[in-house]
């Protein structure tokens, strides 16, 4: 029953895809973060040279960094009758800035990633360019990381879940996972109960307006990834005139039912597993399972249900962990040798490399710990959804879906947890972005998690997106190659909006 994540790469975490949306209603009747008359504090800034220990293991040269807690109402639409949550912010800036343009901010998807963690990467990693012009700004959003974080699973039924047969097919294991996935949804319900409506995507997005008050910039300019991509094409419904310039690379298609969204992950997801499966066929002295790569990862899966292989420290290599691991690797075409190497060492009884490509994905530590991705991804996701398919309706696709996507169909027909969530639904409006700018909309060909037609989808659905396509694999596309890098720098610092449709090759 692993969750599939539409999240973006590194640092090692994954990002999922949001589910349901809901028509836009009138602005005038939703309160905002800049006309609520909610007083947000400018933040206050302090420097914390550490930030960088989360992700590097030395200080980056020619970037410091500081950080700054924001309070925001809990809950947007009650902002005097409700508590506040504490939004944690750091600040990359470049030790060689100059003619700075403002604050880019900058989101990973998720739901569930840390925005904090992802912005002090991409300090570093972002083109120079870029980081030169621009302060970048990151945030976790409520329930994540250090804001306020959801917690509600236990390290090991989050080993169970990745662990546990992905696509059950007797009537005992599908119940098995159905029980599972109840006492996850069920543990959130008794710690946080009502409050978990808070945690939805518009609540985010109202957030978001706030940070961008409470940093100084009139308008926002966001760069934001996966479900990140959801995110800006909220905000951009819900404050036109707030914004300057936003990326949505790995766009999410926020008009499409729970059911088809998870449809049409499942196509991506088996579309890049075919191109890695032809890649092992064309390249066999880098991919040792080849010329048939699916049918070598067919059997693992399948053998692991019978047999499964025992790790280090008794660690059980089930069908869900070496599931978890595939999914891994599709996510960049980079991991793809590891993906092969992996296998072929599971074959001879070793599967350390099979563990590092799942707890990758997982975020699960050596100890085995974890942090509170899914947790919050559940939080938002579920939250998010008022059209998750019964249990019933689920069992029933998991079986058609088998059948038209054979490694994938079955486990991503199972949204076990969202149908039997305990809290009350608050789904995000989906409609056209009337009175923004020009918002840049990126759709990779080859992407498992955010299939490649949900960007021109996002594009025409907000009325002034301008699509770009990335012929290449993975997930998103920016700064992986040229085409892509001068496009986005040229629209993010001087707003040249890239022509219609252009196209970007490998």
């Amino acid at each position: 029953m692993v969750v599939l994540l539409g999240g973006c790469v590194t640092p090692d975490a994954r990002w999922t895809v949001p589910t349901a949306g809901r028509p836009l209603g009138s602005p005038s009747a939703r309160p905002s973060a800049s006309s609520s008359g909610v007083p947000i504090a400018p933040a206050d800034w302090q420097p914390c040279p550490d930030a960088y220990k989360a992700i590097f293991p030395k200080p980056p040269q020619n970037v410091s960094f500081s950080c700054a807690t924001v309070k925001v109402p809990q809950d947007w639409n009650n902002p005097k009758g409700s508590g506040t949550f504490d939004i944690a912010l750091v600040r990359g800036r470049s030790t060689t800035q100059r003619d700075r343009v403002g604050s880019l901010f900058i989101n990973p998807g998720g739901p569930g990633a840390s925005g904090f963690e992802y912005a002090v990467y991409r300090s570093v990693y972002l083109p120079a360019e870029v980081v030169r012009r621009f302060d970048v700004i990151g945030f976790d959003p409520r329930g994540i990381g250090r804001s306020s974080p959801v917690k509600c699973f236990s390290d090991a039924d989050l080993d169970a879940n990745f662990g546990i047969d992905p696509d059950p097919v007797s009537d005992a294991q599908f119940q098995q996972s159905v029980a599972l996935a109840r006492r996850l949804a069920q543990s959130c319900g008794d710690k946080y109960g009502d409050t978990l409506r808070y945690f939805s995507t518009e609540q985010t997005v109202r957030d978001m307006d706030a940070l961008r008050a409470a940093v100084g910039e009139e308008k926002l300019t966001y760069l934001g990834y996966s479900y990140g991509t959801l995110l800006g094409a909220v905000y951009a419904q819900l404050f036109p005139k707030n914004v300057r310039a936003l990326v949505l690379d790995g766009a999410v298609d926020p008009t499409l039912s729970t059911q088809d969204s998870a449809e049409k992950q499942a196509a991506g997801f088996e579309l890049a597993f075919t191109n890695f499966t032809n890649w092992c066929r064309d390249n066999a002295s880098s991919c040792p399972i080849g010329p048939d790569a699916r049918a070598v990862v067919t059997k693992a899966i399948a053998d692991a249900r019978a047999a499964p292989v025992k790790g280090q420290g008794g660690r059980t290599a089930t069908a869900g962990w070496v599931f978890t691991a595939v999914v891994s690797s599709l996510y960049s075409e980079s991991s793809w040798r590891t993906l092969a190497q992996a296998m072929q060492d599971l074959q001879s009884g070793k599967p350390d490399k099979m563990f590092a490509l799942a707890d990758s994905y997982a975020d699960r530590d050596p100890s085995g710990k974890y942090n509170n991705m899914f947790d919050a991804n559940a939080a938002v996701g579920c939250t998010d959804s008022d059209d998750t398919p019964t249990l019933e309706q689920a069992r029933a696709l998991q079986a058609q879906w088998r059948q038209k996507y054979p490694l994938f169909g079955g486990s991503l027909a199972l949204n076990l947890i969202c149908a039997q969530w305990p809290g009350k639904r608050d789904p995000y409006p989906t409609g056209a972005a009337t009175g923004s700018a020009p918002i840049v909309v990126i759709g990779t060909l080859g992407d498992p998690a955010t299939p490649y037609e949900q960007a021109p989808a996002l594009a025409k659905m907000l009325g002034v997106g301008t699509l770009v396509t990335w012929k290449g694999e993975g997930h998103t596309a920016y700064p992986k190659t040229g085409c892509i890098i001068d496009a986005v720098n040229r629209y993010l610092i001087d707003l040249r909006v890239p022509p219609a449709n252009l196209t970007c090759d490998k």
